[in-house]
């Protein structure tokens, strides 16, 4: 239960190498593991979340070497050679590994159960099971949520799906789960989300799928071990992003960072704020786009946040918030109903923690209002969520005293050298047991 202590600072500077892309990483595990040959992974990130699906393949009987240095060796079994876990999967927090995993386990010849934390047990799972069932699956979960008992289902068939909610993770699932049924899965999507599984299909089938207009997919897709490179995670860019931003006078440098525009609009939403983010030396690696981003301090003003933009940021909102509260004027969020159902409930998080420190915030059933103003110091709760718990730290740059997080333990999940990163372009963060 560790807690951390973010003190004020003064400008930003430096080269700051952000880990490795949580989703791209989680991806290339499972892939790894279904194509037939060996697949070489590098940077891939080494925090929690990404080890607990390198574990729960482990148990289904893939060989994976590493992470050694952040380089993974998955001998795939191919799509047909997963073994049963002995034990009960435990995916620990991440809420990837088992939305995923529900998709690709709904098509095996076996049992498997699948279970984390405390606070993956309160995941509401009915996005991802309601279709899966409709495909044949047969999934038995407690009240909608964590553990799943995913029995062998005597055959999975494909259905047209339109996706009611944007959501990245179900779509993978049913991605995963139409590799194994009987005829054509589609999928319709009102607003497009992260693509990554869609890019590791085109690559993992060497060309011979690709995503068109509507996503379609059969069980006739033969997967090849891949040479990959995994980059840096704009997600994990964006505390850093906002921070120097918000520190007057700050220079900051971040290479490599993914910039997929499924998941850029986090970049865009500060542009529009008044943030000076200059990109440079774009270019694609493992069919991802990458670039350098460098980060000069700005003046920002609120701005009502474009909904299109709402379902590609919805992992930045809680850092967003806090450069909505350094920013002049009113920020409104709306179309963001899905914080609810994250590590927390990020709405209520953010609001309760931006009101301890001093600033006006509203709370709505699907976003928020955040008038900008000057943070105070205090103790905030971040409910075991690693992006809260990053948030706060950074608005600490700009208290009047100090600001303490507590239960920031999960940073680990996805972001494990966090503090030390930090603290070496700058910012001033202590930690000490909860």
């Amino acid at each position: 239960m560790l807690s951390i202590t973010s003190s004020p600072v003064q400008a930003l500077s430096g080269t700051a190498i952000v880990p490795a892309d949580k989703s791209i990483s989680h991806r290339s595990v499972i892939f790894g593991a279904l194509a037939d040959g060996v697949t070489e992974v590098t940077n891939v990130l080494t925090g929690e979340d990404v080890l607990s699906t390198v574990a729960a393949f482990r148990s289904m009987g893939v060989l994976i070497e590493g992470p050694d240095s952040g380089r993974l060796r998955i001998s795939g079994a191919g799509k047909f050679g997963l073994q049963a876990p002995g034990n009960e999967v435990d995916l620990g927090n991440s809420g990837t590994s088992i939305r995923l995993l529900s998709g690709l386990l709904a098509g095996q010849r076996f049992h498997s159960r699948l279970t984390g934390d405390e606070s993956l047990r309160r995941r509401p799972m009915g996005r991802v099971v309601d279709p899966l069932t409709a495909m044949g699956a047969v999934i038995q979960s407690s009240e909608g949520c964590p553990p799943l008992d995913i029995r062998r289902s005597k055959r999975l068939t494909g259905i047209e799906y339109q996706m009611p909610v944007a959501s990245a993770q179900v779509k993978s699932a049913l991605l995963l789960a139409g590799l194994y049924a009987e005829g054509e899965t589609l999928i319709y999507e009102s607003t497009p989300t992260r693509d990554h599984t869609e890019r590791m299909l085109a690559g993992f089938s060497n060309g011979q799928w690709q995503a068109g207009s509507a996503i379609r997919i059969n069980g006739d897709i033969a997967l090849a071990g891949q040479c990959l490179e995994v980059p840096g995670d704009i997600s994990s860019a964006a505390f850093l992003l906002v921070a120097a931003t918000i520190c007057p006078g700050s220079d900051l440098l971040l290479p490599g960072v993914g910039i997929n525009p499924t998941r850029s609009a986090v970049l865009a939403i500060l542009r529009l704020m008044g943030a000076d983010i200059e990109i440079s030396s774009e270019r694609l690696e493992s069919n991802e786009p990458v670039c350098d981003l460098r980060v000069r301090s700005a003046s920002l003003r609120g701005i009502d946040i474009p909904a299109d933009f709402v379902a590609n940021a919805i992992d930045e909102f809680p850092v967003l918030a806090i450069a909505a509260a350094a920013a002049s004027g009113v920020t409104r969020v709306r179309g963001a109903r899905e914080l609810r159902v994250k590590e927390s409930d990020r709405i209520a998080a953010i609001v309760q923690g931006l009101g301890t420190l001093g600033i006006d915030a509203v709370e709505y059933l699907d976003g928020m209002d955040i008038t900008g103003g000057a943070f105070g110091s205090g103790s905030v709760e971040s409910f075991g969520d690693h992006r809260i718990a990053m948030a706060f730290a950074v608005a600490g740059c700009l208290s009047d005293g100090t600001v303490e997080i507590q239960e920031a333990g999960n940073i680990r999940t996805s972001f494990p050298n966090f503090l030390s990163l930090a603290n070496s372009i700058g910012m001033n963060i202590s930690e000490s047991p909860g």
